[in-house]
């Protein structure tokens, strides 16, 4: 029997690969808003970031997010990827 495939993603900050489940996934939605996606399967425009307080800092002082996703990101949903780590 073939081994389960593990779904691999790259973290938009550190150009990293790690499987899917150890990485967290930001949207933005069709309707225009970023949110934390925690399923990760949300429809939208979606960017993958490591669960790491720095890598997260990084993304909000470099605004590497605000590029993939090309809108702006509230203070608030940073907050919130720091509080998932």
């Amino acid at each position: 029997m073939k081994p389960k495939k593990i779904p691999m993603r790259t973290c938009v900050v550190t150009h990293e690969k790690y499987p899917k489940k150890e990485l967290i996934r930001v949207v933005r939605t069709p309707l225009g808003t970023v949110v934390v996606d925690e399923t990760g399967k949300q429809n939208g425009r979606g960017a993958y970031l490591k669960k790491d307080k720095d890598v997260i800092e990084k993304a909000r002082t470099s605004k590497i997010l605000e590029r993939h996703l090309e809108t702006s990101i509230e203070d608030k949903v940073y907050d919130e990827l720091i509080q998932k780590c």
